[in-house]
């Protein structure tokens, strides 16, 4: 039996990373919008995620960015999201235990509920016409 650890250096996030997108790679849910989305990019995802996880976990600033905007046009809802949730909330579960992937879960739901949020914002503005008023 293995004893987990908390996450505490980039090595901890490049498996955190690489074990929950080859999941999302595979889901039959959202597997199919990634995917399609990234191409054949996932390479240059993997790293951008890397660093988006180190500044956010490590406080070692090495992304740089909006993070939102690449998602704003993807055909999602809230039932994508929590799947992607369900996905990372047990690939880190079964990496990980302490306070930072505590950390790391609850800065995704927040993510997820927050993209979701904007996501359907975007929607609704454009389907009524309200897309001057939009920031």
């Amino acid at each position: 039996m293995t004893i987990l650890t908390d996450i505490t250096t980039l090595e901890d996030i490049k498996l955190l990373v690489n074990t929950f997108y080859s999941k999302v790679q595979k889901d039959e849910f959202i597997g199919p919008i990634f995917n399609e989305k990234i191409g054949d990019r996932w390479p240059e995802h993997l790293e951008k995620m890397y660093r988006f996880w180190q500044t956010i976990l490590l406080e070692v600033h090495s992304y740089s960015g909006s993070p939102f905007p690449p998602h704003k046009q993807l055909p999602v809802a809230k039932e994508h999201f929590d799947r992607w949730m369900e996905i990372f909330t047990t690939t880190t579960d079964e990496l990980f235990v302490g306070a930072i992937a505590e950390e790391a879960k609850l800065r995704a739901k927040n993510m997820a509920e927050m993209f979701n949020y904007k996501i359907d914002y975007f929607r609704n503005a454009a389907q009524n016409g309200d897309l001057l008023n939009l920031k």
